[in-house]
């Protein structure tokens, strides 16, 4: 994923630009959007009213997003796919994800299911001595500013994940537009932004900014108390860098680069080799390699027969230019390094990029660990031939943090996946057993995340139910009237 930033290092993605916002409730650095010190002012109003709103509100305002998205889509959907030249059936079916998101987080509010309440009665003969009567809870961090993702004009755009969560904690939210959908950021700001306001929620509980130095200013701002980022480890290592420098550092949640490593044991390519091989191609092109999940790596005990087998595939057109050409310049790099050869190159033509496999051995990887670190952010992947199980331990022991490992093994036991499975857990977020890791499911049970790089929070998620604890603390109340408690304190 990527994004620039201004003062960041560059990076190979869409680069903002500034553009009017004729939009109410955006922002631009131009003259006909409010300046930025309005639009935080007023995330900071909308905050403090949304941080009384009950459970069972906040509920109501995200189905009220659902149902208004859900309605707007044939207004959506053909600038979704004018701006980001994705196909039609993608953008519908992310859309309905969107939807769907919004209204699991409102499900989960109206049954209790998002509480993180202990409470723990007086008791005069704790072990430790007399134990005063403490009970804790969460409340909303306040403004929460999310950088929109550039892949999914949708699901990690305006309304995407962060921007349910936070609201779903009871956050204002400020999304900074990115720059490769910005009619489509604009039109979804104001049909979110009216079902806000029809379901009773404060108003500017969710405003829109555009251009890069927007973001890095709000980033900045002390009235912004956390940041949901998706996109390049340049510029969220620089916006993280910027979020950790201020006088009050605040959290920043960013899911960064990642090269979902796959290995393919022996018993797994004996028993199901076709399948495999299918699934791989299938998986690395998917959305043109420009999936967060795409497996960039993949260990094989035969290359030659794992490359023979491969189907013909190949990719649609590309996000935008900038990504187009930051493709071709990392696989350039990539394919230049000491033990590596291209394998295969299909090419694409009309726009859209070649698909290319590149080849490679464990013992290079073992020298070279940056060769199963560096994301090529495109349809193209790495296979790294190995000769026994044991070259693989040698091989991840470079790897750096990512979101996804997946484990190809035999229908029956196999005993070398089951320790692939437990040495891939070291470093990845979710662990995939004869599955591909495209497509992030939305769920009270997915992680999407991962050691750096593969986030800047580890201990969280910026996809499922469990992404709304990023945008609470915990406050614990000790010897508190019951008339002074948080009503989800007071005893029944």
């Amino acid at each position: 994923m990527s994004t620039d930033i201004p003062g960041a290092p560059p990076s190979t993605g869409a680069t903002d630009t500034v553009s009017p916002s004729p939009f109410p409730g955006t922002s631009s650095e131009g003259p006909a959007g409010p300046p930025l010190d309005a639009v935080l002012d007023r995330a900071r109003a909308a905050a403090d009213e949304a941080r009384t709103a009950t459970p069972a509100e906040r509920a109501r305002w995200l189905s009220a997003v659902a149902d208004a998205i859900d309605a707007a889509a044939d207004t959506l959907l053909p600038v979704a796919q004018r701006e980001s030249h994705l196909p039609d059936t993608r953008l519908s079916g992310e859309l309905r994800r969107t939807t769907f998101q919004c209204r699991l987080f409102a499900d989960r509010l109206s049954t209790g299911a998002l509480d993180d309440i202990h409470i723990d009665h007086a008791d005069p003969d704790w072990p430790m001595g007399a134990r005063p009567d403490i009970r804790r809870t969460t409340v909303p961090l306040g403004p929460v500013l999310v950088f929109a993702a550039s892949n999914f004009p949708f699901a990690f755009s305006v309304v995407g994940g962060d921007t349910a969560s936070a609201l779903a904690a009871g956050c204002s939210v400020v999304v900074k537009a990115h720059p490769g959908h910005p009619e489509l950021s604009r039109l979804t700001a104001v049909t979110a932004r009216t079902a806000l306001g029809d379901a009773g929620a404060p108003p500017d509980l969710l405003q829109l900014v555009e251009g890069e130095q927007a973001g890095a200013d709000a980033v900045q701002d002390r009235r912004i108390k956390a940041v949901g980022f998706t996109g390049s480890t340049r510029g969220g290592r620089h916006l993280y860098d910027l979020a950790a420098a201020r006088p009050d550092p605040i959290p920043f949640y960013g899911e960064l680069g990642s090269t979902n490593p796959v290995v393919v044991t022996p018993a797994g390519w004996a028993e199901r080799p076709e399948e495999i091989a299918t699934g791989f191609a299938q998986s690395c092109t998917m959305g043109s390699g420009q999936f967060c999940t795409q497996p960039g790596v993949i260990f094989v005990p035969d290359a030659d027969q794992f490359l023979a087998a491969l189907p013909p595939v190949t990719a649609g057109p590309m996000l935008n230019e900038r990504i187009s050409t930051g493709y071709a310049q990392t696989l350039q790099e990539l394919s230049a390094r000491d033990g590596v050869e291209i394998a295969q190159r299909t090419p694409g033509g009309e726009g859209r990029p070649d698909v290319v496999i590149l080849r490679t051995t464990a013992e290079a990887v073992r020298s070279d660990p940056s060769l199963i670190t560096t994301e090529v952010f495109g349809p193209a992947s790495l296979v790294v031939g190995y000769r026994s199980p044991d070259e693989i331990d040698a091989a991840l022991a470079g790897l750096e943090g990512t979101l996804t490992g997946t484990v190809q093994a035999g229908r029956t036991d196999d005993e070398d996946g089951l320790r692939m499975l437990g040495l891939l857990a070291r470093y990845a977020g979710r662990v995939i057993w004869n599955q591909w890791p495209t497509g992030v499911t939305v769920s009270d049970a997915q992680q999407h995340g991962g050691p750096w790089p593969a986030s800047t929070a580890p201990t969280t998620t910026s996809v499922g139910t469990a992404a709304v604890r990023r945008f609470r603390r915990p406050v614990a109340f000790q010897n508190v009237p019951v008339a002074a408690l948080p009503p989800e304190l007071r005893d029944a």
